[in-house]
């Protein structure tokens, strides 16, 4: 690690990570058919599309729903997790991986308001901080690199 980065300010530092993780996201689809990105190989929904599709529902949920307080319904997001794994017939590498970017970028617009320390109200845990929302997301984007690095890996040997 370059001594620079320890000198960055910790938000910097946690945007630098939340990027780096989505980025990684987003990439796992890189290269694949449309039948790969939509493989399934395990009995849950996952598969990479759906991953960058929830990662996409992620972003809403923490960057708009949290901070906003507007419903899941009037910002256009699944209910559950567990649906926003779903994919349609429209549901594109590239429509997904566009959908995704732009969540992010709404992310960081909307954060960049506020400091960690600032209180969000609109998630069903209650009252949270900025530094937990953080937090939250760049756990929940690094569990799943860590999917999407094995599903890509079992859809590329195969």
């Amino acid at each position: 690690m370059s001594p620079h980065v320890l000198d960055q300010p910790l938000r910097e530092q946690f945007d630098a990570f939340l990027d780096e993780h989505r980025d990684a996201l987003n990439g796992c689809l890189e290269g694949l058919t449309e039948e790969q990105a939509r493989r399934s190989l395990v009995p849950s929904r996952t598969t990479l599309l759906g991953l960058v599709k929830h990662a996409t529902f992620v972003e809403k949920v923490w960057f708009d729903e949290a901070v906003t307080c507007r419903s899941r319904a009037e910002i256009g997001i699944p209910r559950t997790p567990d649906e926003s794994f779903v994919l349609d017939d429209a549901d594109t590498i590239a429509s997904i991986r566009l959908a995704h970017r732009e969540a992010c970028e709404a992310s960081r617009r909307a954060a960049s308001a506020l400091a960690l320390d600032d209180v969000v109200h609109g998630n069903h845990r209650g009252p949270l901080p900025m530094r937990w929302v953080y937090l939250h997301v760049l756990r929940e984007l690094a569990q799943h690199c860590g999917h999407a690095d094995i599903l890509r890996e079992q859809i590329l040997s195969s």
